[in-house]
């Protein structure tokens, strides 16, 4: 007899203080526009994917919960400020940039469009570059990341490093 096989994702927080686990299929993967999202991610929007009921485990830390409203607590590392829950009566969402792998997690639903700033759909027509080509960031020659990998570790911060 063979167990089923589920899904299973982690991630965490910029600093590493914070890294989480995911079992079984991710519920609603969206994108919120929504004037307390905008301000909640700092961003154009909140990318969010939510966990299975009682799928999701605090690996490493826990999040610093803020309450937006009288319905909903935010999640977000005390020590760096990632962004990393949207916790509602129906259950909890994560970021989608806190996947380590975030490319798995792809929206397919927006809400919140009344909010939608102006310039959103636009956004893929900008000009691109890719970030070694700024030549007015001389410092990204020797620029060296304290930002967690994209995988579990054993402990952070590296010794040579606190």
């Amino acid at each position: 007899m063979s167990l089923p096989s589920k899904p299973v994702y982690t991630g965490g927080c910029q600093c590493g203080a914070v890294r989480f686990r995911v079992e079984g299929a991710l519920g609603s993967v969206s994108i919120c526009h929504c004037r307390m999202c905008q301000k909640a991610f700092g961003a154009f929007y909140a990318p969010l994917a939510t966990a299975p009921e009682n799928g999701l485990e605090w690996t490493r830390g826990a999040p610093k919960r803020y309450r937006s409203s009288n319905h909903v607590l935010r999640g977000f590392c005390a020590e760096c400020g990632t962004p990393l829950t949207y916790e509602a009566p129906d259950g909890v969402a994560l970021a989608i940039g806190a996947f380590d792998d975030p490319a798995s997690v792809a929206p397919t639903k927006q809400w919140g469009i009344e909010a939608k700033l102006p310039y959103v759909d636009d956004l893929a027509a900008l000009s691109s570059d890719r970030t070694e080509t700024d030549g007015a960031a001389s410092f990204l020659a020797d620029l060296e990341s304290f930002q967690h990998p994209d995988h579990d570790t054993e402990s952070w911060p590296p010794k040579d490093r606190t």
